[in-house]
């Protein structure tokens, strides 16, 4: 949800976090978890790109760069018509 609503490719993704298309393809659809060193890239260019990962009572996303649209989704709530 955080790329998409960035407006953000798997490729720009994937190139940012220093990981493979493949490797980011696969944990987004779920088929393996990444190395904690891997989610972490992944979580920091997120970030530097602006998204916000909220915890606590509501854990989701909410995206602060200049353009993108305005979000702020729980995470039980993402789907795939909320997620570009």
């Amino acid at each position: 949800m955080a790329r998409a609503g960035l407006g953000m490719t798997a490729e720009a993704l994937a190139e940012r976090a220093k990981v493979s298309k493949v490797t980011l393809s696969d944990f987004e659809i779920g088929k393996r978890s990444p190395h904690p060193r891997t989610l972490e890239a992944i979580k920091t260019a997120l970030e530097s790109a602006g998204v916000e990962f909220t915890n606590g009572n509501a854990p989701g996303v909410k995206l602060h760069k200049a353009g993108a649209r305005a979000a702020s989704i729980p995470i039980e709530d993402l789907n795939a018509e909320n997620c570009e």
